[in-house]
């Protein structure tokens, strides 16, 4: 393994895992060329709501790369297909369950990110409509998951891209031609989601290393394989909750600061997004890589693949950082003409400066432990990264205002990647241990 073979995984990942901020980057671009930032701050709300159901069920994603990865490096078709087949069944059950309690989740959700009237109308609009792709998106994590733990990059690549470029074309078409403002960005999303799913079934038939069988009940429910699964995916689980609560909370406290500064945090965090998805391509490449190693017992890919994710996560965010620091007004720019919010946005803009050295290590390094299935270490410091923000958030904002929300996001960052790191030797001698490498 050196930086070239790193790299030809890594760059394709990270042009599949940009697609996904790209896709709420045009939704937002979209509606900021209306006239009132409230489409702006419906769509923010909107979209929360629905990061906020999906996320919590991101492991579904996560561990499904790491279990077929390692099933890839055992060469064991077995574990390779129940890897998908155990995700699939709990992301259909699940993705029903919110389409049947669609009610409640708007009522509460509403309440909850309460904002002016007009941003409440077009939210609840943005929600009604998607929310019937529930189904579709999460077993969409799954398939998705599995093509990358394969290794099956030029595929994974191919799916997300024809989703979201399909997805970018109906906002336009939906919006500036047929003028549904909010419900076309609702129904172009849902249809891309539909679309994504079907051909990520005839992408799996078709790229499959293995000889197709349904698995037997017996399989599917294997206790110690399905216990492991559950451990893994809980501790995912609370990790995504403790992240969602930051967020939601960062959400929350700017929607009270008025429709013009949702919408400039709003623009920000979809950038913000752009960003930390960059950082995933390579989490997701050392991922696949520590996933193999762990799977074959290879002690050197695993030494090799935690020593390039350390150098390229600090390259990366050098170079996030200075395209964003030198076209700043620029990229802001495109995502809305409204006066005010490009104001706002320029205004607290400046914070996300910092964002790619406060994020890469926590974001980079969260490969090697999710590729490793340790996911307990990354939970813990994702807790503690939470009580810091929100300790920053309640102290701080009352004296700095915007800037005081900011302050705690990006402290909260690096404490993201702090406590992590903290945990990389541990992790470490219990692999080499594991793989007979002492």
């Amino acid at each position: 393994m050196n930086h070239r073979a790193y790299l030809a995984l890594a760059i394709p990942l990270t042009i599949s895992t940009m697609t996904t901020p790209l896709l709420g980057a045009v939704d937002t671009a979209v509606v900021g060329q209306l006239p009132d930032s409230a489409y702006i701050g419906g769509v923010a709300v909107g979209t929360l709501i629905f990061n906020t159901l999906y996320w919590v069920f991101g492991f579904l994603r996560v561990s499904t790369s790491a279990f077929a990865a390692q099933a890839s490096g055992a060469s064991d078709p077995a574990q390779g297909i129940l890897a998908l087949a155990r995700p699939f069944l709990l992301a259909a059950v699940v993705g029903v369950c919110f389409i049947l309690l669609q009610w409640p989740i708007e009522y509460g959700a509403l309440i909850l990110f309460s904002s002016d009237s007009d941003v409440t109308k077009f939210a609840a609009e943005y929600f009604r409509i998607r929310i019937w792709g529930a189904p579709f998106t999460l077993m969409n994590y799954v398939i998705l998951g599995w093509l990358m733990g394969m290794a099956k990059i030029k595929e994974s690549l191919f799916l997300q891209v024809l989703m979201n470029v399909l997805n970018m074309i109906l906002d336009i078409l939906f919006v500036h031609v047929f003028s549904f403002a909010v419900k076309g960005v609702a129904a172009a999303a849902l249809i891309a989601e539909v679309a994504a799913f079907i051909l990520g079934l005839l992408i799996i038939m078709k790229a499959s290393p293995f000889k197709w069988r349904l698995p037997s009940f017996q399989e599917l429910v294997d206790t110690q394989s399905m216990k492991k699964m559950f451990n893994v995916n809980k501790d995912l689980f609370i990790r995504t909750i403790c992240l969602l609560v930051v967020i939601n909370m960062f959400t929350a406290k700017g929607a009270s600061f008025g429709t013009d500064l949702l919408a400039a945090n709003a623009v920000l965090f979809q950038i913000h997004y752009i960003m930390a998805y960059f950082f995933e391509g390579f989490a997701n490449a050392t991922s696949i890589l520590v996933g193999k190693a762990v799977g074959a017992s290879d002690k050197e890919l695993y030494k090799k693949t935690l020593t390039l994710s350390k150098q390229w996560s600090v390259i990366t965010a050098v170079v996030i950082a200075s395209v964003y620091g030198l076209f700043q007004e620029h990229i802001i720019s495109l995502f809305t003409n409204l006066p005010r919010v490009l104001e706002l946005s320029t205004m607290y803009g400046t914070w996300l400066i910092l964002y790619p050295f406060a994020a890469c290590f926590g974001l980079v390094i969260y490969g090697v432990f999710t590729g490793a299935t340790e996911i307990a270490p990354v939970r813990n410091s994702m807790f503690y990264a939470m009580i810091v923000y929100i300790l920053i958030q309640i102290t701080a904002t009352p004296i700095w205002h915007n800037h005081g929300l900011w302050l705690a996001f990006i402290v909260y960052t690096i404490g993201r990647s702090g406590f992590l790191v903290m945990y990389t030797p541990r992790l470490n001698k219990k692999m080499l241990y594991v793989m007979k490498g002492i």
